[in-house]
């Protein structure tokens, strides 16, 4: 079988797996314990591992809040948001097409009194920055705007650049998912002032599951950016986010997020090639019955979302199951029909026949080959 859901969750690398095995076996001391040698190990583990995803981010060290994952992440800012500065506003800006852990959390805002906007977008899953700026220099500025970087299930990548430039201007905070863009497109918010917050997870680059991060950038006089907590307790992570450590998790995300930068365009080159070859053998088999949601350009390499006509893409995954791991969407939201192919204008029929398939570089395109012409 070869897997091709990688936006879902991506295999562990031999590299990171080899460097976390200690952390479960050796060197298991509690990294806010003091003074003795595996607690002291632990701390230096912690501190190399965020030195190595603050590398990857371009933000720094101390600005990197390890999480249990970005849908944790995500939660932390809205709600720490919202809540901390509920006293200069209650008006939240989003999209239409963001993961559903920023969606269900600003519904639940909703149901705390807050007023959330959630903007259209066009065909490829993009905000229009023209409306935004009309929402972010109008009498009812927001506290807080949140836009993914990187759709999770047709690949689209919004303007960051262009929206943080805009929040900085109307100094609004941004957050942005960033989730699925980690590894694969550059990102190094510090030549992007305007983003605040970031999420991000390290399954997704080829790290752990149940690690993540939250990027808190300090303020223009170099100071915390303060929030209110989701878990309160011991203080840890600069009494951002309470509890003690899964120091080998945070080491696993650490050396993914070195291998990630270190091989960044190389991967990026490879998902594009492999990306466009993949294109080329389903447009060979199935000809003018598949239609493709991407847009063509400035979008995550790798990731592939299409439609077969008059195909169930739930029988048609069932079908293929022992050879194609392939999916319909977001592994988040698995029961419920896509928000975000209903916000870019397809109908029900559209969304029951489209599939996502994401790659990576470890895909055996020969053998990819033989199992779509077999079909």
């Amino acid at each position: 079988m070869i897997y091709l859901d990688n936006s879902a969750t991506t295999a562990i690398a031999p590299e990171v797996l080899d460097v976390m095995l200690p952390y479960l076996k050796e060197e298991y001391g509690n990294p806010s314990s003091k003074y003795y040698s595996l607690a002291e190990n632990a701390k230096k583990a912690v501190a190399d591992a965020r030195q190595k995803v603050a590398n990857l981010i371009g933000c720094e060290e101390d600005e990197v809040i390890f999480t249990s994952g970005a849908t944790e992440s995500n939660n932390m800012i809205l709600k720490g948001v919202s809540d901390f500065y509920s006293n200069k506003g209650n008006h939240i800006i989003t999209s239409k097409v963001e993961h559903p852990s920023t969606i269900e959390t600003c519904k639940y805002l909703e149901t705390k009194g807050f007023k959330v906007t959630y903007l259209d977008v066009d065909q490829y899953g993009r905000v229009n920055i023209d409306d935004l700026e009309s929402l972010l220099s109008s009498d009812d500025k927001p506290i807080l705007l949140s836009i993914i970087w990187g759709n999770n299930e047709i690949g689209s990548l919004n303007n960051i650049e262009s929206i943080s430039k805009l929040c900085h201007e109307y100094n609004v905070f941004f957050h942005t998912d960033a989730t699925q863009v980690m590894g694969k497109v550059d990102v190094n918010i510090d030549s992007t002032p305007g983003i605040t917050f970031l999420s991000c997870s390290a399954h997704k680059v080829h790290g752990p599951k149940g690690v993540g991060a939250c990027v808190i950038r300090k303020n223009k006089l170099g100071l915390k950016t303060k929030i209110t907590p989701l878990l309160h307790g011991g203080g840890q992570e600069n009494d951002y986010r309470s509890g003690t450590l899964a120091v080998h998790n945070i080491v696993g995300f650490g050396k993914a997020a070195e291998l990630a930068k270190d091989n960044l365009e190389q991967n990026s080159h490879r998902l594009h090639d492999f990306e466009s070859q993949t294109k080329s053998l389903l447009i060979e088999k199935f000809g003018n019955d598949i239609y493709f949601n991407n847009d063509e350009t400035n979008k995550i390499p790798g990731l592939i979302s299409l439609q077969l006509r008059s195909v169930n893409n739930e029988l048609f995954i069932r079908k293929v199951a022992d050879r194609l791991a392939i999916s319909t969407g977001s592994a988040c939201s698995s029961t419920k029909p896509s928000h975000v192919l209903a916000a870019i204008g397809k109908d029900i029929n559209e969304v029951r026949s489209t599939l996502r398939i994401t790659l990576s570089q470890q895909v055996d395109m020969e053998q990819l080959s033989k199992i779509i012409k077999d079909i």
